[in-house]
Order: structure tokens, then C-alpha cells, then sequence
């Protein structure tokens, strides 16, 4: 299941019976940049219970590191705005 938060896309899936997991990618499938290095998506979060949780875990990521992943295109600012 995918849902989509700001321009953010959420795949939930399950990873073993009632162990749920939430993937983050961006909407327009451009790699997450993290101190220059580009990765297609993200798994974050635990082993939750439901779905929902999931979700919600990955939701409060969003909102805690959204603009802090730039895009490819941004990286080379990142950095020299690092230094």
C-alpha cells in the first residue's frame, strides 16, 4: 500500500506476520540526499503493529527531516555550505 504525504511517497508493508514497516521516497522518484549521498528511498521505523502506526512513523520523519533531504541537484550547495 502506498499513500502520499507533502512530496513524499509512503509504501507500507508487512515483513513478517503483524511486523510492519514503512518506506519514504519522493513523489517524483528523484533519490533523498543525506550529506551528498543520494538513496533511492528509506526505511524507517520499527517493527510496528499495524499499518497505521507505520504510517505515522514515517509521517513524523517527514516532517522531522523532509527539507533536509535535498535533491541531487542541491548536494554540491550542501556541501559548500558545509564548509
Amino acid at each position: 500500500m502506498t499513500c502520499f504525504y507533502e512530496d513524499f511517497a509512503i509504501e507500507c508493508f508487512e515483513a513478517g506476520r503483524g511486523l510492519w514497516h514503512a518506506r519514504i521516497r519522493r513523489a517524483d522518484r528523484t533519490p533523498l540526499v543525506i550529506n551528498g549521498v543520494a538513496f533511492p528511498l528509506l526505511e524507517v521505523g520499527f517493527a510496528w503493529s499495524d499499518r497505521k502506526a507505520a504510517i505515522e512513523d514515517a509521517k513524523s520523519h517527514i516532517d522531522r527531516f523532509g527539507l533536509r533531504w535535498a535533491t541531487r541537484q542541491d548536494a554540491p550547495r550542501m556541501q559548500l555550505a558545509a564548509v
